[in-house]
């Protein structure tokens, strides 16, 4: 168990207008672009605190002695089955939580990745039984903006530029792309399953921009709620005399976590549905360690 300050203490949730202005608000009221009154919120420029692992007394610790021992006796017992135990206390876990985590994508029992509250996709959860902690800092979003004729230009990704996986021998070049979104005028809203980022006159002062994601979690539908899938719809609404054009991009690294992207034989390839949908096609080759 973990320990530590997850949440600001203030009585009925954090209402919005303290994170995001009035007009702004008003601007996202259709189709579920605004964040909800109720939710958990944080500034793309806020750090998460750090927490602190769960100790216990010495006196409690031997109180707990003969559940330690039967606990031990369990976790002996299956692992000599070949099996994981799904409670074991004496072997530390990689992937502990985080302060920093948001709400995660995907289904129920579809396996899971994290989206971090400033915007960094981490812990991935896809294999049984691993977790891969780090973020994949080429797993963004971005956009481009121009303006007047292309006289005026704004382009970042929609991520702030301070993070762990930035500025290493092993970024591949990823620290030079453009992070220059302060997030002093962004924030993040969770509401599980679903979360908001809004980006309040940045990098573009003149441009709203309202992020909403979703995973499927449907009441008496386990089939569809266990799908391993994820939905980000963006909504803009230009504020200015003039009018912009705008482009989204979206970057994914053909990974699951780790350096899984590194060990080659991945294959990309594009498609478009009947429906007419288009996308990219990925192909990752794993190898799969036995346990």
């Amino acid at each position: 168990m973990v320990s530590g300050t997850l949440f600001h203490y203030r009585k009925n949730s954090w209402p919005p207008e303290e994170y995001i202005t009035k007009a702004t608000l008003q601007l996202f009221d259709f189709d579920s672009a605004a964040p909800p009154s109720q939710a958990w919120r944080r500034k793309l420029n806020s750090h998460a605190s750090k927490l602190k692992e769960f100790s216990v007394t010495f006196r409690e610790a031997i109180k707990m002695v003969r559940l330690g021992i039967r606990l031990y006796s369990y976790v002996r017992e299956e692992a000599s089955y070949g099996r994981r135990a799904p409670i074991d206390p004496f072997t530390r876990e990689r992937c502990k939580p985080s302060a920093s985590q948001g709400v995660p994508l995907g289904g129920m029992g579809s396996g899971s990745i994290s989206r971090g509250f400033r915007g960094e996709f981490k812990h991935f959860q896809i294999l049984p039984g691993t977790c891969e902690t780090s973020p994949i800092m080429a797993n963004q979003f971005s956009i481009f903006i121009s303006r007047d004729g292309g006289k005026k230009k704004y382009a970042s990704v929609l991520s702030p530029g301070e993070h762990e996986g930035l500025g290493k021998a092993s970024d591949h070049g990823i620290s030079s792309w453009g992070w220059n979104l302060s997030g002093q005028h962004s924030t993040y809203h969770a509401l599980f399953p679903r979360a908001w980022t809004i980006y309040d006159g940045e990098p573009d002062p003149e441009l709203k921009i309202s992020c909403r994601q979703i995973s499927p979690f449907i009441p008496n539908d386990y089939s569809e709620s266990s799908l391993p899938t994820s939905v980000f719809v963006y909504t803009l609404v230009n504020t200015g005399k003039e009018r912009a054009q705008v482009s989204l991009l979206f970057t994914w690294a053909n990974s699951i976590g780790g350096v899984s992207h590194l060990s080659g034989d991945h294959v990309n390839e594009p498609f478009i549905g009947e429906d007419g949908v288009s996308g990219v096609l990925l192909h990752h080759k794993q190898v799969i360690k036995p346990y």
